[in-house]
């Protein structure tokens, strides 16, 4: 459990703290389209921005910029922490794995099956998969209000659960969510992608070289009709998550050098004016650098730029609905009731119902700090569908009237779904 909780502490702090950015995101974005500077708000985000180089370029508006290309960061990172968990977290072991993947798939299928019935035969069929996705910047977020009430165990397994609901999420889309297919395009993102793999066998350390590599890949994808986030999925498939020194030699070139660094003291304490410490500063942070996995160092590097830019000027351009007068109609579209329906008692369902029958078959077990009614709570938090949820969004209906119904109904669920899982949770930890 140590070797899980350790590394764990620090990712739930930044994730509380995007939550709130996310929510202060959405919150603007709300306003801004509702004022009388609503106009403004869609012209920016529809604002052209072209890159390119000589007769090559590439021209796109604001919103898909970071739809197509910040998230593919985000995506990254969300396969860079699926690794990590399947190699040494709480996914690593078949039984660890069982309850959290147990719950995230009901509280994926059930959702979409919801919204499906209630959405069958309408134009608005294609977001079945909108409601799959939990938010868990905001599911931490709102688990962080609790404090110290909140058990460690419970963390990670809503944490667990929000992977394994990413995996499923990055699967739909790829599967479902994809245009017509370049395959000439795809073919380069096939070339790019054993690059990559081949870097990997080969023992290439440098996060650098990954990033190239991965920049190309991303534009193949794009260009291939296949989603461009999915390269950042891959992309960490690749990443390497081997030292290149062994602890053992790091301990020895360690000491040898902090004796060197202590000895060279004579020659001033300071570092600028000795070059003798400048060099076992060198050597030390070169010995460091070699130890810490690329995946670890990756990740260490990416996550508080995703969490503190990325997601929260997605929220931004994404969550700005203009209610006006066709609020009332929006919100009794099928569209709006399907995922409303499918956020709220899909997933609490489904992730509570699916996790007890992981129990009750005996192929895992409840952990000890935790109730029934701690994991019922944890299935309202993952009811909280945002970031992930908008941008399925983006997919199934690029814009017009079912993509608003969609988000006001991403929006009212997501805090109704917030706001009963943290009284049902706050309850829980009194109560023990």
């Amino acid at each position: 459990m140590e070797r899980i909780v350790r590394p764990f502490q620090d990712f739930t702090r930044k994730q509380s703290s995007g939550g709130i950015l996310l929510v202060a995101a959405a919150t603007i974005a709300l306003a801004w389209a509702n004022s009388p500077w609503g106009e403004s708000y869609a012209a920016l985000w529809h604002t052209k921005l072209t890159v390119g180089l000589g007769d090559y370029s590439l021209s796109k508006d604001l919103t898909h910029w970071i739809n197509d290309g910040l998230m593919a960061v985000f995506f990254l990172v969300v396969g860079l922490e699926i690794k990590r968990e399947i190699l040494v977290g709480e996914l690593s072991s078949l039984r660890g794995a069982a309850l959290p993947v147990a719950a995230a798939l009901g509280g994926a299928v059930l959702p979409a099956a919801i919204y499906a019935a209630i959405n069958a035969g309408t134009e608005g069929a294609a977001g079945w998969g909108i409601p799959m996705a939990t938010d868990i910047a905001f599911a931490l977020g709102v688990l962080a209000l609790l404090g110290e009430r909140a058990p460690v165990a419970l963390k990670v397994f809503l944490t667990a659960l929000a992977i394994v609901d990413d995996i499923v999420a990055v699967l739909v889309i790829a599967l479902f969510y994809t245009a017509e297919i370049s395959w000439g395009a795809l073919g380069f993102a096939a070339l790019f992608l054993v690059a990559l793999i081949v870097a990997n066998l080969i023992g290439v350390g440098r996060t650098l070289v990954y990033a190239l590599l991965g920049i190309g890949l991303w534009l193949a994808f794009l260009l291939s009709g296949v989603h461009a986030t999915i390269a950042g999925v891959l992309l960490a498939f690749t990443v390497p998550v081997r030292s290149f020194i062994a602890p053992k030699a790091f301990l020895e070139r360690g000491r040898y050098v902090l004796d060197r660094f202590e000895q060279s003291g004579e020659k001033g304490d300071g570092v600028l004016a000795n070059e003798d410490r400048q060099a076992a500063l060198h050597a030390l942070n070169r010995a460091a650098y070699e130890l810490e996995p690329p995946l670890h160092e990756l990740e260490h590097a990416l996550h508080p730029w995703v969490i503190f830019a990325v997601m929260p000027l997605f929220a931004l351009a994404n969550a700005g609905v203009a209610l006006g007068g066709g609020a009332a109609e929006a919100l009794t579209s099928p569209v709006t009731l399907g995922i409303v329906a499918g956020l709220i008692l899909g997933k609490q369902i489904g992730v509570t119902l699916f996790a007890w029958l992981a129990v009750r078959s005996g192929v895992s077990e409840l952990p000890r700090s935790i109730s029934w009614r701690h994991i019922y709570g944890a299935g309202w938090l993952a009811g909280i569908g945002f970031t992930m949820s908008l941008f399925i969004t983006d997919l199934a209906f690029p814009n017009g009237a079912l993509a608003d119904a969609a988000k006001l109904g991403i929006l009212a669920a997501s805090l109704i779904a917030g706001v009963v899982g943290w009284t049902i949770l706050r309850g829980a930890s009194t109560s023990r």
